[in-house]
């Protein structure tokens, strides 16, 4: 007996990952946690709107552009090879159409901010379209990733703070370096996280032919997640008693670390079951991070 074919509609929310929204909860607390920083506490309704619904916005797009630069490769590796794009479901015009078109719903978002964030939302949109080609030249194309992942952070502050002046200018004064160090900061947790990712697929990118942090780390793999581990808690720790965050801050590091060392005993062994699921639940370390600064600024 055939079953019925997916609809167009079904394949779209296929494309965007609509079931897996674990890329997205892993961009939001980050970014959610600078916007309330940056606005000293609770920042309206319109901001959180903005960035909760951008967020799930921009990475829906970034997966339809993977999809498309990856479809060559994905076709090699069981776990990916009947994405739509890679099994001929999707064409490539309709998934960068697809891509296209919540790229422009997020500008739409965007426009409804102020000229600092949007001038910053160019480079986060051109760091986007960049990831999924750095990994066929850079050793460690999760480092770009991190970069992307990590925009939304001075997005927030520049929203919170910034003027209406259309400057560089305007974008330094709206984006203090203690955002963009929290970006530096987050770029590891995304290197943490995502060398977890490529360790499931170790052995399939190594005949594809494809780099990866967890290649180039080979043996080192696992230390080389805890290390970057190590740096984004030890650096976002330091950076929120900077911004003046206090001990609920700091209750919320303290669960974010005892979730560093479950991860540990997940992913020593390199098995594809755990490093996957040390990956998936991630985004509960980004929660109790935010949890802890929100509940900080709301208790002052």
């Amino acid at each position: 007996m055939s079953t019925a074919a997916p609809s167009r509609f079904a394949l779209y929310l296929n494309l965007i990952r609509w079931d897996r929204p674990a890329g997205t909860w892993l961009l939001l607390w980050p970014t959610l946690a600078a916007l309330w920083i940056a606005a000293d506490g609770w920042p309206g309704w319109h901001l959180l709107a903005v960035f909760a619904l951008g967020t799930f916005l921009m990475r829906s797009a970034g997966c339809a552009v993977n999809d498309v630069a990856d479809r060559e490769f994905d076709k090699h590796v069981k776990r990916t090879a009947q994405r739509p794009v890679t099994s001929g479901a999707v064409s490539i015009r309709e998934a960068l159409g697809v891509g296209a078109a919540l790229a422009l719903l997020s500008f739409a978002l965007v426009l409804t901010t102020n000229a600092p964030t949007i001038l910053l939302s160019f480079a986060a949109l051109a760091v986007t379209l960049v990831y999924p080609y750095a990994k066929r030249f850079v050793s460690m194309p999760q480092a770009v990733l991190g970069v992307a992942f990590s925009f939304g952070i001075p997005m927030a502050f520049s929203a919170a703070q910034g003027g209406s002046e259309w400057s560089l200018a305007s974008v330094n004064a709206a984006v203090p370096w203690t955002a963009w160090g929290l970006l530096v900061s987050n770029l590891f947790w995304v290197l943490a996280y995502d060398t977890e990712y490529a360790m499931v697929d170790a052995d399939d990118d190594i005949k594809i032919g494809i780099k990866t942090s967890a290649l180039t780390l080979g043996r080192y793999d696992v230390a080389g997640v805890m290390a970057f581990y190590a740096l984004f808690i030890a650096s976002w720790t330091w950076l929120g008693l900077r911004l003046g965050l206090g001990r609920w801050f700091l209750l919320g590091m303290a669960v974010a670390v005892a979730q560093v060392l479950w991860h540990y005993t997940l992913i020593r062994r390199r098995s594809r079951e755990g490093c996957f699921k040390a990956f998936r639940d991630n985004h509960w370390l980004g929660f109790a991070i935010f949890a802890g600064t929100a509940l900080d600024l709301a208790l002052r």
